[in-house]
């Protein structure tokens, strides 16, 4: 029985936390779009949580289709998996 409840709670969590790793593997993506566009100060911060929000955004919508959602529950299984990915409410 702890063997199942263990298996059952690593699979849980390994599903909700794809997203944020899809996210979090985004940002070096980012970092060199704005190295190749030479950003410094606000600009490179703006660009950054732009662009990561963007790619958690796009990784939380195929979570979202994945999963067969649609409508007022997609809005939602969306905004709340980019808050966790990127730690702040999209906008």
């Amino acid at each position: 029985m702890k063997k199942f409840v263990l298996a059952t709670t690593c699979a849980l969590g390994a599903s909700l936390l794809a997203p944020v790793a899809l996210a979090q593997e985004a940002a070096p993506d980012c970092a060199a779009q704005a190295s190749t566009k030479k950003l410094a100060g606000a600009a490179l911060n703006s660009f950054l949580k732009k662009c990561e929000r963007d790619a958690a955004t796009a990784s939380c919508n195929a979570s979202a289709a994945e999963k067969k959602l649609a409508g007022a529950a997609k809005t939602s299984f969306t905004k709340k998996c980019v808050k966790d990915a990127t730690g702040k409410k999209p906008q």
